[in-house]
């Protein structure tokens, strides 16, 4: 059966995934749009980057698709207001938002007609984000990569936000590597659509250094870690040597922080530093955050092979989802 489009205020993804915005320039404009050409949500990692930067990432996407291109900016990211003010003024169509919580995000949204989509991992931040106005919100496990905000996983999770979350769009997110996957959690979990990050790094249109996306191959199950980050979250990322020094004790710090990039910054390594490290291709010396189960994934392929597999997957055994009907709302 056809899998429902995924509606998320006045926006339409034919089909419905959220590609994850990966920063810091994991998840660019190369990215979002071959994703929003095969009918998802295209998302720009936007922490980490220069607000002006972000801007320019944000026009070339929209220039180059008519479908929908997002932007994931942490709460945590100390030019946090400006980064949203700036990705508003160059025209995105949606803002993801977590690792952290603003109330005052919802009245900007509201403002310039902007639908927010708040990233949580508890009920009472999925019901208060939909009370303060969210327009769809993501359920975040601890199957996936990056930051996390739960040790819980997505399906123990999700049923109890599905209880409270009626009037909006929920999206299950960590850990999804394949459609089976994704029609499980819209047909038994009620998911209204799911996010997807790690599988996308191992796109061709992902510019990301070759030596990363080696590293997502290279890797096995022990090698996907929890780690500590200066967010102030712990982190699931590929065991690099730099990784397995600080999970051991080693001093990483930096005694003069090059980027001032974090609200709060405990400085015990420089987060900014170490992505854009692997981001280039020192693997060893960088971070690598990835999800759960990218040890299952063992191939490269473009987008739009990723979104016709997915989509071959999930049709072939979904059969009615039960969750969020925007007709009955």
């Amino acid at each position: 059966m056809k899998l429902p489009s995924l509606n998320i205020a006045n926006l339409k993804a034919s089909f419905p995934l959220i590609q994850g915005g990966m920063s810091v320039r994991v998840s660019t404009s190369a990215l979002a749009i071959p994703v929003a050409n095969c009918g998802g949500i295209g998302v720009i990692g936007g922490s980490g980057i220069p607000p002006e930067e972000l801007h320019e990432d944000i026009i070339k996407a929209k220039s180059a698709t008519d479908g929908i291109i997002a932007v994931n900016i942490m709460y945590a990211m100390k030019d946090f207001y400006n980064l949203v003010m700036s990705s508003i003024d160059a025209g995105v169509d949606m803002i993801i938002t977590g690792a952290g919580f603003s109330r005052d995000i919802f009245k900007i949204g509201k403002e310039h007609n902007t639908p927010i989509v708040m990233i949580v991992s508890s009920p009472t931040l999925a019901k208060l984000a939909e009370k303060l106005g969210a327009s769809a919100v993501i359920v975040e496990a601890k199957e996936a990569g990056g930051h996390l905000g739960t040790d819980k996983p997505l399906r123990e999770i999700f049923p109890l936000i599905r209880k409270v979350i009626k009037k909006i769009p929920l999206i299950a997110a960590g850990g999804i590597t394949n459609g089976y996957e994704m029609a499980e959690l819209m047909d038994t979990y009620g998911a209204d659509g799911v996010q997807i990050a790690s599988r996308f790094v191992l796109s061709e249109e992902c510019d990301v250094a070759d030596e990363y996306k080696q590293a997502f191959l290279n890797a096995r199950q022990q090698d996907i870690v929890i780690t500590t980050s200066p967010v102030g979250l712990p982190g699931r990322a590929i065991n690099t040597d730099f990784v397995r020094k600080m999970n051991a004790g080693e001093d990483m710090s930096t005694k003069k922080c090059p980027h001032l990039c974090l609200k709060k910054c405990d400085h015990h390594y420089c987060i900014n530093e170490r992505l854009m490290l692997a981001k280039d291709g020192n693997v060893n010396e960088g971070l690598v955050f990835s999800g759960e189960n990218t040890f299952k994934m063992n191939k490269i392929l473009p987008v739009a092979e990723i979104f016709r597999r997915f989509k071959k997957q999930a049709e072939s055994v979904y059969k009615e989802g039960i969750g969020f009907n925007p007709l009955s709302s």
